[in-house]
């Protein structure tokens, strides 16, 4: 596998990844939402019942399972931006605009 240093190398590094392995006509946005809301609330698991300071720390092993599951939301949005041609880094560049008109500081 390639090195992955950014989203583009990482996009790329998924799509080899997917093709490899035939995965490409499965990964429609519908099946890729849901996907990342799975792998979303399986990381909401890892909080649920924590107090706010146990959340600020959870020991080794948690935080290493905690960490698989922010990759695997993280990995299925790149492939939910790749699979719908969203620049993920300008869209966020957009939001975060449009969020300072909406919410502006005091």
């Amino acid at each position: 596998m390639s090195t992955i240093t950014d989203l583009a190398s990482l996009r790329d590094a998924l799509r080899d990844f997917a093709v490899a392995r035939d995965w490409r006509q499965f990964h429609t946005p519908k099946n890729l939402a849901m996907a990342m809301i799975v792998e979303a609330a399986e990381l909401v698991e890892h909080f649920q019942w924590a107090t706010p300071e146990e959340s600020l720390n959870p020991p080794p092993d948690k935080r290493a399972a905690i960490r698989d599951e922010v990759a695997d939301t993280l990995i299925y949005l790149v492939e939910l931006a790749d699979a719908l041609d969203i620049d993920l880094i300008a869209a966020a560049r957009d939001k975060i605009a449009k969020n300072a008109v909406k919410y502006p500081a005091p």
